[in-house]
C-alpha cells in the first residue's frame, strides 16, 4: 500500500526547521504527532520517602531535560538552595544547553557527554570522590545502573518523575498508514489505549533495539527500523521505505 499518513508518537515540533516537516512536503505525506506518553511529577514527600536528602549530594547525572526540570522541581519544593558549586555531568549538549534555564552556565561546573550516556561515563570516571544523584523516571534504561555500578562510583538514584500513558480514545476509528515509536512505553501506551489493536496493513516503524523488542515481543511486524548504517535517524529511514513503496505502487498501476 501507498503511504500517504504517518502517525508520530512524539509532540508536534517546536521549530519549523523539523526534518519531519521537511519529509512531510518532500513525500507529499500527511505526519501528525501525539504524544503516547507523558510524564508527571513526584511529590517531594515520596522523594523523602525513597530516603533522598538532597544535601548529601555534590554532583547531579542528568540525562535529560525532564531530569533537569524535575530536579529544581524538587529542590523547590524541599526549599533546598542547589549550592554554587554544585557539579552538573549532563549527557549531551541538548541537556546541558537547557539548564541554562536553571543556572548561570558560565559561572558553573558542567561537563558535558558527546552523544550518549557510555561517552558520559569516561568523565564521571574521572571525578570519583563526588557523591552523585541520578534524577530519573521510573523507567530507566539498564545500561545506566549497570555502567555506574561498574565504575564503583558513589551514586544513587532518586525517582522524581513518572512515565505514564496518555488517553488516545480519540484516535479510535482514525487509521494511519505507519505508526512512529521510539520506545517500549509507547508501544505498552498502544495496547493500553486499544488492547484488541491489529496491525493488518498499517506500516510499524521503531527506533533502538529496546522498541524492536517490544513491538516484537507484542506481535507487532517491524516494517521501518532505525538507526541503521543507511539511515541513521528516523526521518531518513522513513523516506527510504515511502520512496520505495510509493514507487513500487505507481509502477504496477
Amino acid at each position: 500500500m501507498k503511504v500517504k499518513t504517518i502517525l508520530v508518537s512524539q509532540p508536534t515540533p517546536k521549530t519549523e526547521s523539523s526534518p519531519y516537516l521537511e519529509l512531510s512536503e518532500k513525500q507529499k505525506v500527511k505526519i501528525d504527532f501525539r504524544s503516547f506518553i507523558h510524564v508527571e511529577g513526584v511529590s517531594a514527600k515520596e522523594v523523602r520517602a525513597q530516603k533522598i536528602d538532597l544535601k548529601n549530594y555534590t554532583a547531579i547525572i542528568l540525562t535529560s531535560r525532564n531530569a533537569v526540570d524535575h530536579f529544581f522541581r524538587i529542590a523547590e519544593e524541599m526549599r533546598f538552595t542547589v549550592p554554587d558549586d554544585m557539579k552538573y555531568f549532563c549527557e549531551s549538549e541538548a541537556v546541558a544547553f537547557y539548564l541554562q534555564k536553571y543556572v548561570v552556565y558560565r559561572k558553573r561546573k558542567i561537563y558535558v557527554g558527546e552523544r550518549n550516556f557510555v561517552d558520559l561515563v569516561k568523565i564521571i570516571k574521572k571525578y570519583k570522590d563526588e557523591k552523585f544523584l541520578l534524577p530519573s523516571s521510573d523507567k530507566l534504561k539498564d545500561i545506566v545502573p549497570q555502567t555506574l555500578n561498574e565504575l564503583n562510583v558513589n551514586w544513587e538514584r532518586g525517582i522524581f518523575y513518572r512515565t505514564v500513558v496518555s488517553d488516545l480514545s480519540d484516535l479510535d476509528s482514525v487509521f494511519y498508514d505507519i505508526l512512529v515509536f521510539f520506545s517500549p512505553s509507547g508501544i505498552e501506551s498502544l495496547f493500553q489505549n486499544f488492547p484488541n489493536f491489529k496491525q493488518n496493513e498499517t506500516r510499524i516503524a521503531v527506533f533502538g533495539n529496546s522498541t524492536i523488542k517490544a513491538a516484537t515481543e507484542a506481535g507487532l511486524k517491524c516494517n521501518i527500523q532505525a538507526p541503521t548504517p543507511e539511515s541513521p535517524s528516523m526521518t531518513m529511514a522513513l523516506e527510504r521505505y515511502i520512496i520505495e513503496v510509493n514507487k513500487k505502487q505507481n509502477l504496477d498501476k
